[in-house]
């Protein structure tokens, strides 16, 4: 299969979607921050010293899916009509689990919207208890569901 981002020259540019139907677009990602038992119990009981760690991780990964096409070179801009993100403190992991499910009604897909609000929530996170640790570790960070569009479902 050709990359859709390379013309015949092998130069980047924007794929063109003006041919491309208009349909209801819908991506999910996750990934997590794994961190020791005693940082993420300073998440949950609310004692990071920064404030409420997994509210502003959400406002950021929601941010982040809005500014993506300013980010990532090649991304349309589109109109999100809905960022979901959920952090849920994971003492298995021992983390926080992340996931991000991005909607819009256009013509290209929301997988990138969805993977950058995941990974602006991850490092928001990071940011927000890194005195506290810094050997806390993001990873995962993959789309689970795409839907919409010419090439149809996907689910990892």
């Amino acid at each position: 299969m050709p990359l859709t981002h390379f013309d015949g020259a092998g130069n980047a540019h924007m794929v063109d979607v003006s041919d491309k139907a208009v349909t209801a677009r819908i991506a999910t990602a996750t990934g997590h921050v794994r961190m020791t038992p005693q940082t993420l119990a300073l998440i949950v009981e609310g004692r990071a010293k920064k404030g409420d760690v997994l509210a502003v991780a959400r406002l950021a990964g929601i941010i982040g899916a809005k500014k993506t096409a300013g980010l990532i070179p090649l991304c349309h801009p589109l109109p999100i009509t809905s960022v979901n993100l959920d952090l849920i403190p994971d003492t298995a992991l021992p983390g926080v689990r992340v996931t991000a499910t991005v909607k819009t009604t256009g013509q290209t897909g929301v997988e990138m919207e969805a993977l950058t609000a995941v990974s602006i929530a991850c490092l928001t996170v990071y940011d927000m208890i890194k005195a506290v640790e810094k050997t806390m570790v993001i990873g995962e960070i993959h789309v689970t569901l795409k839907d919409g569009g010419k090439s149809g479902r996907f689910e990892a």
